[in-house]
């Protein structure tokens, strides 16, 4: 078995070349020249500015926790897995936000000079190489430190620090990105949109370069290390529960999860090729033909695969399970976030926007249901095929073709800047009239993407769980979690307050970092002279830093808290208060995260359907109503929501590596 070893962190390897083939491929398109490029670069260099800034933090954080694993009885190995899954999962997000702010520009020139075909390809090529950096990395970093120490059960839990080092690294881009996104998209519409009312992206106002650098921190950059966290965390959630099994095929069930990563990403590849081969269809229809063929092409290898390993074919089944699961959640969320619900809520604006609010969150709450249901369903049918591993491959199965899932959500920023600077540069309706139909595609997507990755984030936040329980069980000999147990029950509730303390700390940041930049906008605005004229330039640079410092200094509180809290309950209280703190935590977070996901989601996309003309259109009293729908749902489906994802897996692979210094 063990020569096998090499082979994912190999296929990693070649997935790069891949991704940077892909990239060379794009930066050949014409990247505009004069105001252009200016805008380009302006975005592109704030988006670099802002990521440099983030990971210096990060790493003095990071740092910190690196010392205190080393010099812990967790010791070097840990350590080592712990930087290797740091700067994976910076790299992933760095590497795909530095080329989708170069297919920005990019795309923008394709639709106004060749049209929506090639303007597709080249959004489409930006997002990919997010997509393969995501699932390439995973393998060559996890696959790497899985090999580096020879794939053995009495070392297996030092791969734990790579998912916390993940983790770490995850849960700062995403809760930093989507205060920066916000705090700037918020600014920039409730001055520029309902104050001085001038359209969106209008050069004039000054928050429109930080808003279009937002969407790349916050839903390139921040969506990739989430994810990333997800796809790493399922697969370390295997190996743990399976280094614990009887020695058969103990070492088979440890290697099959980074088998199946390294099927995924083969099935990727052909999925992307797929979307490019039929990128003269309509947008959505390649697109979806991409994302509904990756899967299928994974399983049928996975099932060959499977026989080759000897592994018994329920597993597969659970596998199967998940991969379905995921596209399930996925077209649920598509539903509540572009059917008829959001109709629903652009009607409720013609009484005003208390009514947008309440139907907002109505659907909101309804949208929770039916996708609980299918996790509740994955978990059922998985662990009563392979037990507590089924739940962990499931996850795999689920996030195996990450790939594809993170290419096609990352298109969807990528043509939302194209529309930008359309606007900005003044490029005509015509090109406005492409790119918003490839970023209404991408808000489809982005909405699909977000759904998909609170599914794959509570399954992998479940896997790691049960590999908890299974680790402490063999340091505390009849380890139970028990419901009438009153120390459980505790431990629940004090889990089940933290997402609202989160949520609560990353909304309140949104507001005060808002704050700055509305007074710094109508300031301009005021002391600049001829700007709403269009004779003078705004200050974009002062409003991206602004941005940029709120957001790294809010940033810093939701991260202490989601590290330090199973520290101190595990440490305090004993790990079976922590079992009972994992499992209020990852309820309390997946029925947060896609309330406001889905809420947000929908409120945005009310506001594009009356903005199309429809129920009055743009500047109507039903307009004004649902652009506040859409102001208060920002934060909900960008910054407190998706960091629900995080915060769970954060808390419950930190739980994982210190769970051999516990006692019950």
């Amino acid at each position: 078995m063990s020569e096998y070893f090499s082979l994912p962190p190999l296929l990693g390897l070649g997935g790069l070349i891949i991704a940077f083939l892909i990239y060379l491929v794009m930066t050949r398109y014409d990247a505009g020249d004069g105001v252009v490029k200016k805008i380009g670069d302006q975005i592109h260099l704030g988006a670099m500015v802002f990521m440099h800034r983030e990971y210096k933090m990060l790493s003095i954080f990071a740092l910190v926790l690196l010392i205190g694993i080393y010099v812990s009885p967790l010791g070097l190995n840990t350590a080592i897995a712990f930087v290797a899954g740091a700067l994976s999962s910076a790299t992933a997000g760095y590497l795909g936000m530095f080329a989708a702010t170069k297919a920005n520009v990019r795309t923008a020139v394709a639709a106004h000079d060749h049209g929506q075909d090639k303007a597709l390809a080249v959004s489409f090529y930006g997002g990919s190489v997010m997509g393969l950096c995501v699932a390439a990395l995973g393998l060559v970093g996890l696959g790497g430190v899985y090999w580096y120490f020879g794939g053995d059960p009495e070392t297996a839990h030092a791969i734990h620090g790579f998912g916390m080092g993940a983790s770490v690294v995850a849960l700062f881009s995403r809760v930093g990105g989507g205060i920066f996104t916000k705090s700037a998209d918020v600014g920039a519409d409730l001055v520029g949109k309902i104050e001085a009312g001038i359209p969106e992206d209008d050069p004039r106002n000054p928050g429109v370069i930080a808003d279009n650098v937002g969407d790349n921190v916050g839903d390139i950059a921040g969506m990739g290390s989430d994810i990333f966290e997800s796809y790493c965390g399922s697969m370390i959630a295997c190996i743990a529960i399976a280094s614990t099994m009887a020695v058969g095929i103990r070492n088979e069930m440890m290697f099959l999860p980074l088998a199946l990563a390294s099927i995924g990403l083969l099935a990727s590849i052909c999925g992307i090729g797929i979307v490019r081969a039929r990128s003269g269809a309509a947008p959505e229809v390649a697109l979806r033909t991409g994302t509904m063929l990756a899967p299928v092409i994974f399983v049928v290898i996975a099932w060959f695969l499977m026989g080759a390993l000897g592994i018994d074919s329920n597993v597969w089944w659970s596998v199967v399970c998940g991969a379905v699961g995921g596209v399930a959640i996925g077209l649920i969320t598509e539903y509540y976030t572009g059917g008829k619900p959001v109709q629903k809520i652009a009607k409720s604006g013609e009484t005003g926007p208390a009514t947008v609010m309440i139907t907002g969150l109505a659907v909101g709450m309804q949208s929770v249901v039916l996708p609980v249901l299918f996790l509740a369903a994955i978990i059922y049918i998985s662990t009563s095929l392979s037990g507590l591993y089924g739940v962990g491959i499931a996850a795999v199965g689920m996030l195996a073709t990450v790939g594809i899932t993170m290419a096609i959500d990352a298109y969807g920023p990528v043509a939302d800047n194209a529309g930008g600077i359309a606007e900005m540069a003044a490029m005509g309706e015509e090109t406005r009239a492409i790119t918003d139909g490839l970023d209404e595609v991408g808000n489809t997507t982005a909405a699909i993407g977000k759904g998909f990755a609170i599914g794959a984030a509570a399954l992998a936040a479940l896997a790691i769980i049960a590999a908890y329980v299974e680790v402490v069980e063999v340091h505390n000999v009849g380890f139970t979690l028990e419901v009438t147990n009153p120390i459980v029950l505790v431990g629940m509730f004090i889990g089940g307050t933290i997402p609202f303390l989160i949520s609560a700390i990353t909304m309140t940041a949104v507001g005060e970092a808002a704050f700055d930049m509305i007074n710094e906008i109508r300031r301009q605005f005021r002391e600049i002279p001829g700007l709403l004229e269009g004779t003078a330039e705004p200050d974009t640079a002062r409003c991206v830093d602004i941005a940029t410092t709120a957001a790294l200094r809010r940033m810093i509180l939701p991260g202490a808290i989601a590290v330090a809290a199973p520290v101190l309950v595990g440490f305090g209280l004993g790990a079976i208060a922590l079992g009972g703190m994992l499992a209020g935590a990852l309820l309390a977070c997946v029925l947060m995260a896609l309330m406001m996901a889905n809420a947000g989601g929908a409120w945005d996309n009310a506001k594009k359907y009356v903005e199309k003309g429809n129920l009055g259109g743009k500047g109507s009293d039903t307009h004004e109503a649902v652009v506040v729908g859409d102001t208060v749902g920002d934060p909900f489906k960008d910054t407190s929501g998706p960091a629900m994802n995080i915060l769970i897996n954060v808390m419950a692979i930190v739980s994982l590596v210190i769970a051999p210094l516990l006692v019950a």
